[in-house]
Parts: C-alpha cells; structure tokens; sequence
C-alpha cells in the first residue's frame, strides 16, 4: 500500500517531533527496510552539512529516542 504525502509528512512531523513516544510509535509503524531508510536518513540530518540547526537538533532527539532499539539491531 503506497503512502499518500500527507501520510509522509504526518509521519515525518512526528519522527521530528521531539516526543520520544511520538517518535517510536511513528518508526515502530514502518516494515524493517524503511525503519533502516529512515536511520539513515536522521543520522545524515545529525551529522552532515547543510541542515538548519532545528533538523539537526530534531534528527539527534529522534536518534536518542530510537536508540535502544537501534542497539537491538546491530
């Protein structure tokens, strides 16, 4: 079932919420290979060049968030 923009930015708006219930109940929501996109992606915003410095700061609350769970599938 493919994702209307407005699912996609509802589920982005929460990942970057910085409402760490509202961010992993929004990653739990995803099938593995997009969960894997998806930490790719915060982790890019975290430590690349070229974002706003309120993404970066969302990008690292969403990885905190997540944490546990990215532990738990190294």
């Amino acid at each position: 079932m493919e994702s209307t923009p407005e699912q996609i930015e509802a589920l982005w708006n929460n990942l970057l919420s910085r409402q760490p219930e509202l961010i992993r109940e929004a990653f739990n929501s995803l099938d593995s290979s997009t969960q894997k996109i998806v930490l790719a992606h915060l982790k890019n915003m975290a430590g690349e060049p070229g974002w706003q410095t309120e993404q970066i700061i969302s990008a690292k609350v969403a990885l905190n968030a997540l944490e546990g769970q990215i532990d738990q599938e190294k």
